[in-house]
C-alpha cells in the first residue's frame, strides 16, 4: 500500500511539524508534500527526507515570502500529483487538505484546524495584517475567494481527524463533517523532573500576536516578578520594548535547554487560546504546573488545581490575581508528569494506527 504524507508549509518548527515527523515515524517510506520547504527556519529537520514542494518553492521569495503568493495557494496544492498513492494524510490546518487523489483513494486529514483566518480569526486577522492599508482593504475579497475553496476542499477528505474537542466542533460549524479526536503528540521522554525549582515563570512560544505574550508581559512589569521568555517571531522587538528588568528574552533554544528551563520554573504561563497546546503540555511532562488562559484546547489538557490553574479573561490584571495567589508548593510534580504521559507520542502512534487500519479496512472493502 502506498501512502503519501501531506503538510502545509515546512517553514518552522511547532506542534504541526511535531505530528508530521511522528507521521513519518508510522509511515518512513512516505514521500512528504508540501506547498513550500525552508531548510534554514525548521533547522534542517526534514533535509534528509524526501520532500515535493509546489510550484511557489521557485517563484522569487516563494520560500522566504511565501504569504505573498496568497490567492495562489489552492492552485500551489491542487498542482502537486497524489494520484498513484492508495492512502494520503494531510496534516493540515490550511491548504494541506485540499490535494487532489485518485478516485479509489483514502484521503485522511488530520485537522489542526479549519483555517484559522479564513473562519474562526478572520477579523483579527485582516486587523492584525501589518500591510499598506489598499492591501488590507483588498485581502477580504481575496479572503472570500479562497474561503470558498476551502469549503469545497474539505469535501476531498474522506475522513476527519481532530486534535481537540474545540477544532472537531469547528470542523463540524465550517465544514458540516464529523470527526474522530486524537490528541497530538507529546515526547514526554524529552522531559523529567527536577529536583531544583528556581524563582522564575517560564514561557516557551512563537512570539506571533495570536500567542499573546503582551498579556504576560504587562502583567509581570505590574508583579516585577521574574518571568523568562523562550522563543522568536516578528513581534520580538515590540515585547521587548515593553518588558521591565525583571524579563529576560532567551530567544530560540534547542531542545535540551528548553527542557531544562521547563523542569526549574515556578510555572509555565499560557496566556492564548490554542486549539491543543504542546507547550503547556511538555511543561507537564517536566512536572510543572500551567497558568493557563480557559480557552481552546487548556481546557481539555488541564486539571484545575492538580496540573495548573485558570485565569478567566484575557486581561492582564486576571493573571497578576492569579498568579498573586499561586502557590507552587502545594503540587505534586509526579502527579502533574502522570498526568502528562496520557498524551505522550507512543498513546498517539496507537491510536493512529487503530483509525488507521480501520478507516482503510472500511474503504477498500467498499472498494470491492
Amino acid at each position: 500500500m502506498k501512502v503519501a504524507l501531506v503538510h502545509d508549509f515546512l517553514n518552522q518548527v511547532g506542534g504541526a511539524e511535531k505530528v508530521l515527523q511522528v507521521f513519518h515515524e508510522l509511515f518512513p517510506k512516505a514521500p512528504i508534500y508540501t506547498i513550500t520547504h525552508d531548510p534554514e527556519e525548521t533547522y534542517g529537520v526534514f533535509k534528509d527526507l524526501d520532500i515535493r514542494t509546489s510550484f511557489i518553492q521557485n517563484l522569487p521569495f516563494g520560500i522566504k515570502r511565501y504569504k505573498w503568493y496568497l490567492s495562489l495557494m489552492p492552485a500551489a496544492i491542487e498542482s502537486l500529483d497524489l494520484t498513484k498513492y492508495d492512502v494520503v494524510i494531510s496534516d493540515s490546518s490550511a491548504y494541506a487538505k485540499g490535494v487532489i487523489t485518485s478516485p479509489n483513494s483514502l484521503h485522511l486529514c488530520y485537522c489542526h484546524s479549519p483555517t484559522r483566518y479564513l473562519w474562526s480569526d478572520t477579523h483579527d486577522y485582516t486587523e492584525e495584517l501589518k500591510q499598506p492599508s489598499i492591501i488590507k482593504q483588498a485581502l477580504p475579497v481575496v479572503l472570500s475567494r479562497i474561503r470558498l475553496w476551502d469549503r469545497l476542499a474539505a469535501d476531498r477528505v474522506d475522513s476527519f481527524v481532530a486534535n481537540s474537542e474545540i477544532v472537531q466542533k469547528r470542523i463540524k460549524k465550517y465544514y458540516q463533517r464529523g470527526s474522530k479526536i486524537i490528541y497530538p503528540p507529546v515526547d514526554t521522554d524529552r522531559f523529567s523532573i527536577s529536583d531544583e525549582v528556581e524563582d522564575y515563570y517560564l514561557i516557551v512560544s512563537r512570539l506571533r500576536p495570536y500567542k499573546r505574550v503582551d498579556l504576560a508581559i504587562q502583567a509581570f512589569n505590574a508583579l516585577e516578578y521574574p518571568l523568562k521568555i523562550i522563543g522568536a517571531g516578528e513581534e520580538t522587538e515590540k515585547l521587548k520594548k515593553m518588558a521591565g528588568d525583571n524579563i529576560e528574552f532567551l530567544g530560540p533554544l534547542s531542545n535540551d535547554k528548553v527542557a531544562y528551563y521547563l523542569s526549574r520554573c515556578k510555572a509555565f504561563i499560557h496566556p492564548q487560546e490554542e486549539d491543543f497546546g504542546i507547550a503547556a503540555l511538555e511543561a507537564m511532562a517536566s512536572g510543572r504546573p500551567v497558568i493557563a488562559y480557559k480557552a481552546g484546547g487548556a481546557k481539555e489538557t488541564i486539571i484545575e488545581g492538580k496540573t495548573g490553574e485558570f485565569f478567566e479573561e484575557q486581561m492582564p490584571w486576571d493573571i497578576v490575581d492569579v498568579i498573586r495567589d499561586f502557590d507552587a508548593s502545594k503540587y505534586n510534580p509526579q502527579e502533574i508528569r502522570n498526568h502528562a504521559l496520557q498524551f505522550d507520542t507512543a498513546v498517539f502512534k496507537a491510536k493512529m494506527k487503530e483509525y488507521f487500519e480501520q478507516e482503510c479496512e472500511k474503504h477498500f472493502q467498499a472498494k470491492r
